[in-house]
């Protein structure tokens, strides 16, 4: 029995040998697998992307910053407090002597705290630029030198500078600086028309006081609307980028790989204030645009068309029985507006300006603040179905002798004619046809194009109406009244100190 086990193992190691052997021999070389253990194997992760002719060509990012980063400047900008600020306390039950006489016979430390007014310490911001004229001008954000008494600037370079306030605009949260100095990196503009939704970028600045960082990223979309900006005609169409941006980079440059200036990194949308994935930076086109103005005029020249706009989406499309399902709105006219001159009609679909398709508000307005008064416009409007092109000739924004009280509620107003009133279901009111900084805008969410019909129960017809229920008005004030185009009556409430 043993005998016949070992024989049995002999005979199938000898078959196991013969058939290795036979496979080694005859399978062909080129099949067989050899595992080998190599150290030190040299590799390189490489990323690569089509250039203009469509070839595939390594990425590399190096050149671009090195190319860009002395252009991207340090801001360092002081705000004082020039008046002083006061303690309030409630009064002491308990407290027998004049508040003057005590402070008489113990000295100032014992004023009453009522009182006692203390200087606020000066706050000291810091934020990004880019130098885009080698006669040494800077353009940032409005909110980072906003209220500033002192403003320095550091180059890539380390030299620091002066700088001074050249002008600023809020409604896009922009202002230019100037330095006097000599041997500088410019950036040049890039039309940001050109920008692609998935092309690649790179953000410059200095967060969190990290001087010239870089970070890249791409372009994730176009045309965003964030609300971030509380300024009446605030003109909001970001460029979004997933390129890292943080608290310190506003200001700073958003480029493209050739170098060139597409956009002023200036906000970040994030839950926690750091850096989540999403960052806006303001166009190239609109800060090309408002710096030439603020360097010539001292201010933003901006074109307007006059009109009430909303977003044209399917269920508005349904509700107004529109034909398209994508385009601006027009909701209304103001009395005597460059679009009403030109022949522009409520419920006018606006699906193009000046040849280019635009779907939404955000893209109107970028393309409006883009002109100057005088300027023409191209709108092709969709009307009942039919295209039609309608060239307007832009006004500027009407001003007039503001009173007092719409100066302090920061309001413009103006009447309406019968046929708006009708259309509108009412048979009085006055429409507030700008909002600025002020108490409406601080204490309200009201939005421009209400129609105030009454003020504390009292009817509202006109302007002089309007001013007489409240240039005398102290306390909390209801206003009443509509939205046009929309059902319903809206009520707002403020408070008027005197």
């Amino acid at each position: 029995m043993k005998k016949n086990i070992i024989i049995t193992a002999l005979t199938a190691f000898v078959v196991t040998a013969v058939t290795l052997f036979a496979f080694v021999q005859y399978y062909p070389a080129e099949n067989k697998v050899r595992i080998e253990h190599v150290d030190s194997t040299p590799a390189n992760a490489t990323l690569f992307a089509k250039n203009n002719e469509g070839d595939f060509e390594a990425l590399d990012f190096s050149a671009v910053a090195d190319k860009v980063i002395d252009g991207v400047v340090h801001i360092r900008s002081t705000v004082t407090s020039t008046a002083g600020n006061y303690q309030q306390a409630p009064p002491d039950p308990f407290r027998f002597f004049d508040d003057d006489l005590f402070e008489r016979f113990f000295g100032p430390q014992f004023k009453a705290p009522q009182q006692r007014n203390y200087q606020m310490p000066p706050r000291v911001g810091t934020g990004s630029g880019v130098i885009f004229d080698s006669n040494g001008y800077i353009v940032t954000n409005n909110h980072v030198v906003k209220g500033a008494t002192d403003v320095e600037v550091t180059l890539n370079d380390n030299r620091t500078f002066k700088a001074d306030i050249i002008g600023v605009d809020p409604t896009t949260d922009l202002a230019v600086l100037k330095i006097d100095a000599e041997d500088l990196t410019t950036l040049g503009f890039e039309n940001s028309d050109n920008v692609k939704v998935g092309q690649w970028v790179l953000a410059i600045g200095n967060p969190f006081n990290l001087n010239s960082t870089v970070t890249a990223g791409i372009v994730s979309a176009k045309a965003r609307n964030i609300n971030i900006l509380r300024e009446q005609y605030a003109v909001e169409s970001f460029i979004q980028t997933d390129a890292a941006i943080n608290p310190g980079n506003s200001g700073g440059a958003l480029v493209d790989l050739a170098g060139r200036l597409v956009g002023i990194n200036t906000a970040i949308a994030s839950p926690t204030g750091a850096y989540s994935g999403y960052g806006f930076a303001v166009p190239a086109n609109i800060v090309k645009k408002v710096v030439e103005d603020l360097i010539e005029y001292g201010s933003v020249q901006r074109g307007y068309l006059g009109v009430m706009i909303r977003n044209v989406n399917s269920s508005l499309a349904e509700e107004m029985e529109l034909k398209v399902n994508s385009g601006v709105l027009i909701n209304s006219i103001m009395g005597n507006s460059a679009a009403g001159k030109a022949g522009v009609e409520e419920g006018d679909v606006v699906v193009a300006v000046d040849g280019k398709s635009i779907q939404q508000s955000n893209e109107l307005q970028e393309r409006i603040a883009r002109k100057r008064p005088g300027d023409e416009v191209v709108l092709t409007v969709d009307r009942q179905g039919k295209q039609k092109d309608i060239t307007v000739l832009l006004d500027g924004l009407a001003t007039d002798d503001t009173s007092p009280i719409l100066a302090q509620l920061g309001i413009s107003i103006e009447e309406l004619d019968d046929e708006t009133l009708v259309k509108n279901g009412i048979d009085h009111g006055v429409a507030i046809s700008q909002i600025l900084p002020g108490k409406l805008s601080q204490q309200t969410g009201i939005r421009e194009g209400f129609i105030v019909t009454h003020i504390d129960k009292q009817p509202v017809k006109n302007k002089e109406d309007f001013e007489r229920l409240l240039e005398d008005k102290i306390g909390g004030v209801l206003i009443e009244g509509k939205y046009p185009g929309r059902r319903g009556t809206q009520y707002y409430a403020f408070g008027i100190e005197g």
